[in-house]
């Protein structure tokens, strides 16, 4: 947390910044009618935008589902420069760095922000004009985007399954835990109720991929995003009695297999500090992409 705390330089004046969006473009909430517009912008870098993506193509650009609005930078022709979800969980796509400035103060204004996500080399950016209104970081970590295109073993694991309702005695302890993990909030205390909705929800979805046995669960893990081009988990979990016997490397080539018929990639992020899982990911044929930073909000 230290690390990415220094990284992130000294707010400033936010006046200059307001003159700028106002001469050179505009912020505005997203419409469904602007959904074709909007996924072609995304899915120019859909590795990286697999997440608003699949979302948009979930709930569409107007949906509580969202927990947050999709807003547009658009510069004096008219034309996008950026797409950012500003709400619960705020992420942008940005090609210019005026579009990142007007996101921040767009955000300012948001009161419900939890988390902040963007790529290493505009964070700073962001994060220098969003904090001129007082807000601070309770949290931060790093984050290595991941790309798979094909498995690099093959391995056959017949009793992985998509997951039911009936699994969600296991699973909500497990997603719960590992939330907490990453964000220093357990979500069974702060949205009891819409945590078991969202993980339900997801669940009836087939998005949920688990490995039991005597029903104990030993391998999870979620789709999050489904995109042409690239699918997105994440919550991929092995049963600390059962690490190292293999369970985790060949669940997960197995479900790269079911999803890659579909699909042209499958891409998931491993927070920096986790060695063992780094290196996991590489031996199962992934390849590093990129830094993503993200900040917790007090």
């Amino acid at each position: 947390m230290s690390s990415m705390q220094n990284s992130l330089p000294k707010n400033e004046t936010t006046v200059a910044s307001v003159r700028l969006v106002d001469q050179t473009g505009r912020v505005e909430p997203l419409k469904d009618t602007a959904f074709a517009e909007v996924l072609s912008y995304l899915e120019a870098r859909p590795v990286y935008t697999a997440y608003l993506s699949g979302m948009i193509r979930d709930n569409g650009l107007q949906s509580p589902r969202n927990r947050g609005t999709f807003y547009g930078y658009r510069n004096p022709a008219g034309q996008l420069e950026g797409v950012a979800l500003i709400g619960h969980a705020t992420l942008l796509e940005t090609s210019t760095d005026r579009a990142i400035e007007a996101f921040a103060l767009t955000a300012q204004r948001c009161k419900t922000v939890h988390m902040i996500m963007c790529e290493e080399n505009r964070i700073g950016r962001f994060w220098d004009h969003y904090a001129g209104a007082g807000q601070q970081m309770r949290r931060a970590c790093r984050e290595l985007l991941f790309e798979l295109r094909w498995p690099g073993e093959v391995s056959q694991v017949t009793n992985l399954r998509q997951a039911n309702v009936r699994d969600l005695s296991l699973l909500i302890p497990v997603h719960a835990e590992m939330a907490k993990g990453e964000s220093g909030v357990d979500p069974r205390d702060s949205d009891p109720v819409g945590f078991v909705e969202r993980y339900t929800r997801r669940i009836e979805q087939g998005r949920t991929w688990v490995l039991t046995e005597d029903r104990k669960l030993q391998f999870k893990a979620d789709v999050v995003a489904e995109t042409p081009e690239t699918t997105y988990i994440e919550g991929v979990w092995v049963n600390p009695d059962a690490r190292r016997q293999g369970y985790g490397r060949r669940c997960m080539s197995q479900l790269a297999r079911m999803l890659l018929w579909r699909t042209k990639s499958i891409c998931l992020f491993v927070n920096d500090e986790n060695e063992d899982a780094r290196s996991f990911y590489k031996d199962v044929g992934y390849h590093f992409r990129t830094v993503y930073d993200t900040v917790f909000l007090k």
